[in-house]
């Protein structure tokens, strides 16, 4: 604070002193000297000085003059400047005639030009510097950085390119598909053409980073784009679209590195907004395993909707603590956050949390997941998943709990593994529970970009340490969303729900790992087997080459949501879920082997096969269509 003061001291002082000079040369310059001045006029300007220099300063404070960063000036801060100056002359100039310090209007006219030139020029100098040595001071080996896109967001980050320290790199040209702009210049560098330019200029001018500032364009747009840039080599990042860039603004620090996501070109997500706010809005709302990748996700959309409470459970207090510390600083007190510190597995602990807050809907999201884990540790996916899922479906139906959504996946079609066929157990609970007072439904999807375990992480902490970049197998294929994308479907799917309903997301074209894993390399300024290897180790236990298609038309009916299915409903008895329970509850208390757990649930499950089977039949498939 202290600096703060002392720097618009010493620019208070350099004002007062141009002020001064730009009176004495106007004069001098009117006369052909200071020394041939008339005395009429040199002692009203001498007896005045003081005053125009007070009312000056008083001025500028009003205009804030004196809260300009000069490295950072733009043009309108230039235009605005040039107000003041003009304001606190016209000010000076009506005090000069009222208290009779008259001068000739040459000489007023004089010194307004001079104080616009002086008085700015001096705000605008180190900006005028920056901007000279531009290209002098950038260290070689520096950044060549292409940008496209020349509209307003570009323009932007031009000027910040230019003023921001931290930014070490040399912005070389510009591409923007109007033809209007080619030839022009933004920031004193060129627009060279348009999108078919990309390439040959990366060779010619041996850019090695690619900057999409077209935070407007369209999916469609964004992604026909990327498809040129990923075959460049350079490093390539963006910024979001204006609806993820807080109230439109566009900032150097908003430009992030492009994610396999973005190749994904899903169609933003069309909501029911009254709906939602109608099933979230001033209700209770619970989320287990609120911590995690999906259940955070759903946290956040949530309190989009305005509910009354919002109670997080999470046995892992670091994602909840995170979570809590990153909403609070959103909401601040307009937040009713509760954390629980819980395990799903422990019935008495889940009812005194419902006890306590009596929520009136449930998100269920709490789960181990990880699928060779599981094939390992059976026993704890049936504690968890199982015994887990059934404790907070008891809890919700004694307490109230109006409606209930559970976190299912596409590994629970025909399951090949203990984790998809513990979800898949999950379901028929719900299913079962046909006469209870509490509304169930579950929700299908398959792998969420960027979760916690996915392979997209693995893929860029092996891509940052210079791999190789591991796959288990080149020929499987998967279904792809973002974590906000599956969290917005889930609210949709569970403000529709009518009763023991599950749910399947239309995730869309099925992607190839490999394909994904190569682009993920090229999008991080790398050549696939040239700079950065791919290895095959091996499919992993319990996993599928091929997940089958979620929707198919002869099991699912449509919703309102097009990206919303319903599965047809299936009979499942209640009481042999029950007793299927205690079989279940029997078996883990005698400590049974993982084999013979994995049978258990096999029979228990008649959809659940080995993964051998299913890969075999498929690649029998496959070779037939061959």
């Amino acid at each position: 604070m202290k600096d703060k003061y002392i720097r618009i001291s010493v620019i208070v002082l350099l004002d007062a002193l141009l002020i001064l000079l730009c009176g004495w040369v106007a004069l001098a310059l009117r006369f052909d000297g200071f020394a041939k001045v008339p005395e009429r006029f040199r002692t009203p300007w001498e007896a005045f000085v003081p005053i125009e220099l007070a009312l000056t300063v008083v001025v500028f404070f009003i205009f804030r003059m004196y809260h300009y960063l000069w490295r950072m000036i733009t043009t309108r801060d230039v235009a605005r400047m040039i107000g003041s100056v003009m304001a606190a002359f016209l000010v000076t100039q009506v005090a000069r005639y009222f208290l009779g310090y008259d001068q000739p209007r040459s000489v007023m006219l004089i010194q307004l030009l001079l104080e616009i030139v002086l008085l700015v020029g001096m705000r605008c100098i180190l900006r005028f510097y920056q901007v000279l040595v531009y290209d002098v001071r950038r260290p070689k080996g520096a950044e060549r950085v292409m940008l496209v896109g020349a509209g307003e967001a570009g323009h932007i980050l031009v000027r910040e390119m230019m003023t921001d320290r931290h930014f070490t790199g040399t912005l070389m040209c510009i591409i923007d598909d109007d033809p209007q702009k080619w030839g022009l210049s933004l920031g004193g560098v060129s627009i060279i053409g348009g999108r078919e330019k990309i390439l040959s200029a990366v060779q010619s001018m041996e850019i090695n980073k690619i900057i999409l500032a077209v935070p407007g364009a369209t999916d469609e747009q964004k992604q026909e784009l990327l498809d040129i840039c990923k075959d460049t080599g350079c490093l390539v990042q963006m910024l979001p679209h204006l609806y993820q860039l807080e109230e439109g603004e566009v900032h150097l620090s908003d430009v992030k590195d492009v994610d396999i996501e973005d190749l994904l070109g899903r169609t933003p997500i069309q909501l029911d907004e009254q709906k939602l706010n109608e099933f979230l809005g001033g209700k209770i709302v619970l989320v287990t395993g609120g911590g995690g990748s999906i259940g955070s996700e759903l946290c956040r959309q949530i309190l989009h909707h305005r509910p009354k409470r919002l109670i997080v459970v999470d046995i892992y207090e670091n994602n909840a603590y995170d979570l809590q510390q990153e909403l609070r600083i959103q909401y601040g007190d307009a937040l009713d956050l509760k954390i629980e510190i819980a395990s799903v597995r422990d019935k008495k602990r889940i009812y005194e949390i419902f006890e306590n807050y009596h929520p009136d809907v449930v998100f269920h999201a709490a789960a181990h997941k990880h699928v060779p884990l599981m094939e390992d540790c059976p026993e704890e996916a049936i504690k968890n998943n199982i015994f887990g899922t059934y404790h907070v479906v008891r809890a919700a139906e004694k307490f109230g709990v109006k409606k209930f959504v559970f976190i299912s996946t596409d590994k629970a079609v025909n399951p090949t593994n203990f984790m998809g066929a513990t979800k898949r157990f999950c379901e028929m609970i719900l299913q079962s529970r046909k006469n209870s007072p509490t509304t169930f439904c579950a929700v299908r999807f398959g792998n969420v970009l960027g979760s916690n375990g996915s392979v997209v992480p693995l893929f860029k902490r092996q891509i940052l340490s210079g791999g190789p970049v591991t796959i288990t197998d080149k020929r499987i294929v998967r279904y792809f969303m973002t974590i906000p994308e599956a969290a917005q479907l889930v609210l949709e799917a569970g403000a529709m729900a009518d009763r023991n309903e599950i749910y399947v997301l239309d995730m869309g074209k099925p992607v190839k790992i490999l394909t994904l894993a190569e682009n993920l390399i090229r999008l991080s300024g790398y050549e696939p087997y040239r700079d950065i290897d791919i290895k095959e180790v091996g499919l992993r236990p319990g996993e599928k080459l091929y997940e089958e298609l979620l929707i198919q038309g002869e099991t699912l009916s449509t919703t309102s949501n097009e990206m919303i299915f319903v599965e047809r409903q299936m009979p499942i008895d209640p009481d042999q879920v029950m007793r299927d329970l205690k079989e279940l509850d029997r078996a883990v208390t005698e400590k049974t082997s993982p084999q013979e757990l994995i049978l258990l649930l096999r029979s228990m499950i008649p959809t659940y096969r080995s993964p051998e089977e299913v890969n075999a039949a498929a690649e029998e498939h496959t070779a037939a269509a061959l």
